[in-house]
């Protein structure tokens, strides 16, 4: 169970790159498949090659910050549909992921990581000191991303995601606003991704699979139960949620379910975060009230931009 929500919580930095881009950007962006991976291989080779674990774990958030740009770049100087975008920078990356490894996995044997004084206490799985030290990294970077969107800069993204148009006819430049923010959510995959890798202890090729779910999970399941209505309520939502998520996998591997049927339940899970809204017995719920007329899809439609109040 603590060793659930250590993975919920570094998986909660993921999902708030997630957030950045499905929700506040509006963009469905499935770079992510490939930057969490990125960010992974490029900590394992650093510390592989020596370099120090927490310069490693900052470059592997600037490799996914370079993915995301790529992405934007694609998008809107190339033209090319966003979704498609993603998908085309992915591809390129599983084969630049592989690469940067040398091959398809790269362990951390005998390698100092930014884990290995907490395993080596033996606090991993165990005690809740860990969580409770993952909870301050996982936090601040919350608050980073409250404070950057309450700011100017942080506001013209919610306005371009909300409405491209009318912010443009303001002297906006949205292309910057998207390669900016596709930069930055990738940027918290990568980190989030090097430092998943040294949890697990191996830095793998196909850890980035299928990972874009997890994210939706994450934001959809969170934001179901506490809303979005103000940034801080939100973002704390989302980490909720990639918590709230490990919690349940964890608990249908405990009561027999197989490890392959993670993916059909995460599916499951989406399906039924987004559906159970409309459901008029939970309409008493405060969160779900005046939800089930809303749009479920989150690719399609803009999202209202939250705001800042209190």
């Amino acid at each position: 169970m603590i060793g659930a929500i250590e993975v919920g919580l570094l998986y909660g930095i993921f999902a708030l790159g997630v957030y950045l881009t499905f929700r506040v950007l509006n963009f469905p962006d499935l770079t992510v498949d490939g930057s969490l991976t990125t960010g992974a291989a490029t900590a394992a080779a650093l510390i592989h090659a020596g370099q120090s674990p927490l310069l490693a774990t900052l470059a592997g958030g600037v490799t996914g910050m370079i993915a995301g740009a790529i992405t934007g770049i694609l998008h809107t100087k190339g033209k090319i549909d966003g979704l498609l975008a993603g998908i085309l920078t992915m591809i390129a990356l599983w084969s630049i992921n592989l690469r940067i490894m040398g091959k398809s996995n790269l362990p951390f044997l005998r390698e100092e990581t930014l884990i290995s004084p907490l395993r080596e206490a033996g606090w991993m799985g165990k005690t809740w000191y860990v969580v409770l030290i993952f909870l301050v990294v996982v936090f601040a970077i919350k608050l980073l991303v409250d404070w950057f969107l309450s700011t100017d800069l942080g506001l013209a993204i919610q306005a371009t995601g909300n409405n491209e148009q009318m912010i443009r006819s303001f002297g906006v430049n949205t292309d910057g606003m998207k390669i900016l923010t596709l930069s930055l959510s990738n940027g918290l995959v990568g980190l989030a991704g090097a430092l998943i890798a040294q949890y697990n202890g191996v830095a793998d090729i196909s850890m980035g699979i299928g990972v874009i779910l997890v994210g939706l999970a994450s934001v959809i399941l969170g934001q179901a139960l506490l809303g979005q209505r103000w940034i801080w309520l939100a973002t704390l939502a989302v980490v909720v949620g990639a918590v709230l998520y490990r919690i349940i996998i964890f608990g249908a591997l405990r009561i027999g379910f197989n490890q392959d049927d993670m993916k059909l339940m995460t599916a499951l899970l989406v399906i039924a975060a987004l559906l159970l809204p409309r459901w008029g017995f939970l309409k008493r719920i405060p969160s779900f009230k005046n939800r089930g007329n809303k749009r479920s899809d989150t690719l399609t439609q803009p999202a209202p931009a939250a705001t800042t109040g209190a």
